[in-house]
C-alpha cells in the first residue's frame, strides 16, 4: 500500500497570504504546504482521506488518474472545499463513493446543493454516491476495510481512519483509550502536530510525541503543520528517530 501526502499544511497552508513569517518566505520546497490530504492507493484501488480546495493541483502534482471513493474525516472546508474538482474523475468513471459522518454529509448538501440536486440538476456537476460512516463499524474500501477513529477536534467529532497497518488521524485534540486500542499494532501513524504552543483543539508538538509513544507504530509522520512550528529541517533534527515532519509530494510504501 502506498501513502502520497497531497498536502501537510493548515488552513491557511504555507505560506499564509500576505505573512512574511520566515517560515512562509523560505525557498525550501518542504516548507510550502498545500491543505492536508492524502491518497491511499494499492493494487488496482485509489483512495483519497479528505478533498480540500487545493484538490485539482494536487491531483495534477501527484498524477493521480483514478479516485474510487473520498473519506472525510470532518466538514471543515480546508477538508470538503474542493469536491467541485471531482468532476474530470466523474467524466471518466462515472458517480464517485463519499464516505462521512451523516452531520458531514447534510453539511456538504448545504454547502454544495447542486451536486445533490435531483430536479433540473446541471449536467455538468459533481455526481457523488453518499455512504454514511457509523461510529462504530468498520466498512469496506475495495478489497480492505476501514476501521473509523472517533476523535474530537475541540468539541467536534472527527473521524480518523484505519486501513490494515496505517492510520492516519487529522484534526485531533483528544481521543478515548476505547479509540487508541483500535490503533493497537499499527505500523505507520500518521498523526497531526500544529506547532508548539498550547492550541484549543489540535494537538501541538508535544501532545503528538505523546500520543505517538502511547501507540508506539514502527514510524510515525507529523501532519497539518502550521508555519509557527518552524523550519521543516529544524524541526526535524529534533524529533525522535522514527519520527518524521511530513512535507507535500512525500510517498510512503507500507
Amino acid at each position: 500500500m502506498k501513502v502520497y501526502f497531497l498536502g501537510t499544511g493548515t488552513s491557511q497552508g504555507i505560506p499564509i497570504i500576505g505573512s512574511s513569517h520566515p517560515v512562509c518566505k523560505s525557498t525550501d520546497y518542504k516548507d510550502k504546504r498545500l491543505r492536508v490530504s492524502v491518497w491511499v492507493s494499492w493494487d488496482s484501488y485509489s483512495y483519497v482521506i479528505d478533498c480540500g480546495p487545493d484538490f485539482r493541483q494536487q491531483m495534477l502534482t501527484s498524477n493521480c488518474q483514478k479516485v474510487d471513493g473520498i473519506l472525510f474525516t470532518h466538514e471543515h472546508s480546508d477538508h470538503t472545499a474542493g469536491i467541485d474538482d471531482i468532476r474530470p474523475f466523474n467524466f471518466k468513471q462515472g458517480e464517485i463513493p463519499i464516505y462521512a459522518h451523516q452531520r458531514v454529509i447534510e453539511n456538504l448538501k448545504r454547502r454544495f446543493d447542486y451536486v445533490f440536486e435531483t430536479v433540473n440538476r446541471y449536467p455538468g456537476a459533481p455526481s457523488v454516491k453518499t455512504i454514511e460512516i457509523i461510529n462504530d463499524q468498520p466498512f469496506p474500501i475495495g478489497d480492505k476495510i476501514a476501521i473509523p477513529i472517533n476523535v474530537l477536534h475541540g468539541n467536534l467529532q472527527v473521524f480518523g481512519f484505519r486501513i490494515d497497518d496505517f492510520a492516519y488521524l487529522t484534526d485531533v485534540k483528544t481521543i478515548e483509550e476505547v479509540e487508541t486500542e483500535k490503533l493497537k499494532g499499527i505500523k505507520v501513524l500518521v498523526i497531526n502536530a500544529l506547532r508548539e504552543e498550547h492550541h484549543f483543539s489540535h494537538f501541538n508538538l508535544q501532545e503528538a510525541l505523546d500520543f505517538i509513544a502511547l501507540v508506539n507504530p514502527e514510524k510515525a509522520y507529523l501532519t497539518h503543520i502550521s508555519h509557527l512550528l518552524g523550519f521543516h529541517e529544524d524541526v526535524q533534527k529534533k524529533l525522535p528517530k522514527n519520527v518524521y515532519l511530513a512535507f507535500d509530494n512525500l510517498e510512503i510504501t507500507i
